[in-house]
C-alpha cells in the first residue's frame, strides 16, 4: 500500500491506479514537489527573519528567548502551518473557495485577502527600497560613508575620519579612524542623514505627504514589473524562479556570515546576542514575544498558506512539508542573527560602544545600521551589493506569495473558462492596482504609512482570522471529519500530537498571544515623532477591516440561508457546502464518492444528501451566493419533501 501511494506521489498517479494523473488539468498543480517547498520557504522566510528575530533575540535574553521560541515552534507554529497546508490541499482551493467547508465563515477568507492586500502594498515598498539601495551601491565609495554631503547637516558624526583619502585604494586599505564619536552627546550617522535626507526626504508630519520621490516610484515600478513577470504564468512560472530566490539569500547569508565572524569584536557582537538570561524566562512578555513572532513569521492567517498548498498533488505529504518549512525559517531567523550581530559587533568595537547603542531593527537596522557598518569593510560596495540583493529576494519570496494569493482568490471565485485560461489578465489586474496603491507610500511621508499598514494592518487581525479558523474546522466542520480528510490524503491520521493542538493547545496559544498584543499595545512612534490620534484611528480602521468580513458575510450568509427560524438559518449555513470536498474526481471516495445514480441528489456525497432535501427555490437562492470554483453553476433537483 505505501509502495503504491509513494509511485503515485513521484509520478502524479492516483493510488492503485498509476496509468491515471493525478494532475488538476484545469486549475494547475506545482511541476513538482521541489518547487512547493522552495516556495513556502522563500514565503516564510522574509524580512522579519532578517530585521527582527535578532533583535527580539537579545532583547528578551539572548539564547534564553530560544526556549519559549522553540516550544511555540513546536506546539503553535508546526501544527497551524500543517493545519494550513492540509487546509488548501484537500479542497485544492485558495482562501475563499476552501470555506465551502462551512459557508458561513467564508467571511474569513475575505479577511485574508484583505490582510494579504495590505502587506502586499507595503511589502513592494521596503522591495523597492533595497532595489534603490542595491544600485547606490554600485559605486566606488558608498554615499553614505562620509559627512561631506550636501544633504549632511552639523550634527552628522561619521565613523571614518572625513579627511580620509575616499579612493577606494584608501578605503580598502583603512582598518577605521574613528571621530571623536563617544564624547558627544548626540551623533547623527552619515547613514541615518542619508536615509532620512536624501533617500526620503521625509517630512515633518503623516499628514504632510509633500512631493512623490521620483527614484523611490521608478524603483517600485520595477518591483511590481518583476513581480509580474515572475508570476505571468502563475505556479508554473513562479515554481521555476524560486529556485534562484529561494535558495541564493543562504549563499549570500554564508558570504556575509563568513566575512562577519573574521572581523575584530565580532565575537562580542555574537555573545551579545546569544548569552542566556535565563531569569527572563519566567517573564511574561518573553513567551509573548516568542509566540507573536513565530506567528507572523511563518505567515499564518495570511491565505499565502491555503494558496500555495492549493496547488499540490491530492496524495502529497504536507505533513512532512510542513515540518521542513517551519524549521528552515526558524533556523533561518538564528543563522541570520549571527550575520547580524557579528557585524554589528565589529561597528561597536570600532565606535567603542556597547553593542546595545548600534543594534536596531526594522527599517532602522536594514538601512541605517548595517548599511553604515558595511562601510568600515574592505571593498564595502560589494557587501553593500550582497546585502541588499540579499533582502530583494527575501522579499521577491513572500511578494510572490502574497499576490498569488489575491489572484488565485479571484480566479477561483469566478471560475469561468475565460479566467481560467487568462489568469495573467488578473494578476496584471492585480499588479496594478497594487502599484497605485503604494504610490502614496513613495511621497516624503511615505515612511510614516508605511509603519502604519506594518504595524496595524496585519497584527492582532491575524490572531482573530486564526483563532476563528481552529474554530471553524475543529469544532463547527467537526474534528473527527477533518481527521479522516486528512487521512483519505496521507493514508493515515494526522498523530495524536496534532490532533490535541489543533483542537486545544494552538486556540489556547492563539488567545494568549491575542490577550498578551491587547496589554502590551502601545501607539506607534517612529524615533522622536509621535503619530496624531487621526492616523491612529486610520490605523485601526485597517486592522479591523478584515475582521469586520468575518461577522458581516456571516450575518449575510444566514440571512439567505434557508428556514424558518434563525437557529435553522444558522444550521443550515454552518453545513458544509455540497462541492467541498477533492476537487478530482478519482479522489473523492468513502463518504465523498457519488452514487450510481442520476438523481443529481443521490450523486452527492453519502454526508450531504439530507442537506440537500430542500426546496428547489431556496437552494437555488442559497448555492447562488458562492460562486463555484469550476463554473459557478449548480444543479437542482426539486424534491417536495424537503428536510426541516
Amino acid at each position: 500500500m505505501e509502495d503504491k501511494q509513494f509511485s503515485g506521489i513521484l509520478n502524479g498517479a492516483v493510488p492503485g491506479e498509476p496509468v491515471k494523473k493525478d494532475e488538476n488539468i484545469r486549475r494547475g498543480n506545482w511541476g513538482n514537489q521541489i518547487e512547493f517547498v522552495l516556495t513556502s520557504v522563500g514565503y516564510a522566510v522574509g524580512l522579519g527573519n532578517v530585521w527582527r528575530f535578532p533583535y527580539l533575540c537579545y532583547r528578551n535574553g539572548g539564547g534564553a528567548f530560544m526556549l519559549p521560541y522553540f516550544v511555540m515552534l513546536v506546539f503553535c507554529g508546526i501544527p497551524l502551518f500543517f493545519l494550513e497546508l492540509s487546509f488548501g490541499q484537500f479542497a485544492s482551493q485558495g482562501c475563499l473557495g476552501v470555506w465551502k467547508i462551512s459557508p458561513v465563515f467564508k467571511g474569513v477568507g475575505y479577511g485574508m485577502m484583505v490582510v494579504s492586500t495590505y502587506i502586499g502594498i507595503y511589502y513592494n515598498v521596503v522591495i523597492c527600497i533595497s532595489f534603490y539601495y542595491f544600485f547606490m551601491s554600485m559605486t566606488n565609495l558608498l554615499p553614505w560613508t562620509y559627512c561631506n554631503n550636501p544633504w549632511n547637516t552639523p550634527d552628522c558624526t561619521g565613523v571614518l575620519s572625513n579627511q580620509l583619502n575616499a579612493s577606494l585604494a584608501n578605503v580598502t586599505s583603512l582598518v577605521a579612524e574613528v571621530t571623536e564619536v563617544v564624547n558627544r552627546t548626540k551623533r547623527t550617522s552619515p547613514s541615518e542623514e542619508y536615509w532620512k535626507h536624501y533617500v526620503l526626504n521625509i517630512s515633518d508630519d503623516i499628514g504632510n505627504l509633500g512631493e512623490v520621490r521620483l527614484p523611490i516610484l521608478g524603483c517600485l515600478a520595477l518591483s511590481w514589473v518583476v513581480v509580474f513577470l515572475c508570476l505571468i504564468r502563475g505556479v508554473k512560472s513562479s515554481g521555476k524562479v524560486v529556485y534562484f530566490t529561494a535558495t541564493f539569500p543562504y549563499v549570500v547569508l554564508t558570504i556575509l556570515f563568513i566575512r562577519g565572524i573574521t572581523l575584530d569584536g565580532a565575537i562580542n557582537g555574537i555573545k551579545y546576542y546569544l548569552t542566556p538570561q535565563w531569569k527572563m524566562v519566567f517573564d511574561a512578555k518573553v513567551w509573548g514575544d516568542a509566540a507573536s513572532q513565530i506567528f507572523y513569521s511563518l505567515g499564518c492567517a495570511w491565505g499565502g498558506l491555503i494558496t500555495m498548498a492549493s496547488y499540490n498533488k491530492f496524495h502529497n505529504n504536507c505533513y512532512r512539508d510542513s515540518i521542513i518549512i517551519s524549521i528552515t525559517n526558524c533556523a533561518t531567523s538564528v543563522y541570520a542573527g549571527f550575520v547580524i550581530f557579528s557585524i554589528l559587533g565589529f561597528m561597536a568595537h570600532h565606535l567603542n560602544v556597547p553593542v546595545s547603542e548600534v543594534a536596531d531593527h526594522g527599517p532602522g537596522l536594514a538601512f541605517v545600521a548595517y548599511p553604515e557598518a558595511l562601510t568600515l569593510l574592505p571593498i564595502s560596495p560589494l557587501w553593500s551589493l550582497l546585502f541588499f540583493f540579499m533582502l530583494i529576494l527575501l522579499g521577491l519570496g513572500t511578494q510572490f506569495c502574497l499576490l498569488e494569493t489575491l489572484v488565485t482568490a479571484i480566479v477561483d471565485e469566478i471560475g469561468t473558462d475565460w479566467i481560467m485560461k487568462n489568469k495573467s489578465v488578473v494578476t496584471l489586474s492585480v499588479a496594478i492596482v497594487g502599484f497605485l496603491l503604494g504610490v502614496p507610500l513613495t511621497t516624503q511621508a511615505g515612511i510614516y504609512w508605511l509603519l502604519l499598514m506594518d504595524n496595524y494592518a496585519a497584527s492582532f487581525s491575524l490572531v482573530i482570522i486564526s483563532c476563528i479558523m481552529c474554530i471553524c474546522v475543529m469544532y463547527v466542520y467537526g474534528h473527527k471529519r477533518y481527521f479522516k480528510d486528512v487521512e483519505m490524503m496521507l493514508g493515515s491520521p494526522p498523530p495524536l500530537f496534532f490532533r490535541v493542538c489543533w483542537r486545544f493547545i494552538s486556540p489556547v496559544i492563539i488567545s494568549f498571544i491575542l490577550i498578551f498584543t491587547v496589554i502590551q499595545y502601545k501607539p506607534i512612534t517612529y524615533n522622536n515623532y509621535v503619530y496624531p490620534s487621526w492616523s491612529l484611528a486610520i490605523g485601526f480602521c485597517m486592522a479591523m477591516s478584515s475582521v469586520v468580513c468575518i461577522p458581516i458575510y456571516a450575518f449575510y450568509k444566514i440571512s439567505r440561508s434557508p428556514g424558518a427560524t434563525f437557529r435553522e438559518r444558522l444550521k443550515h449555513a454552518c453545513q458544509a457546502h455540497p462541492k467541498w470536498g477533492p476537487a478530482l474526481q478519482e479522489h473523492q471516495t468513502g463518504r465523498y464518492a457519488p452514487m450510481a445514480s442520476e438523481d443529481p441528489v443521490e450523486a452527492r456525497p453519502l454526508k450531504e444528501k439530507e442537506e440537500l432535501k430542500e426546496d428547489e427555490t431556496e437552494r437555488k437562492d442559497d448555492i447562488s451566493l458562492t460562486i463555484q470554483g469550476s463554473n459557478g453553476s449548480t444543479n437542482t433537483h426539486n424534491n417536495p419533501n424537503p428536510s426541516a
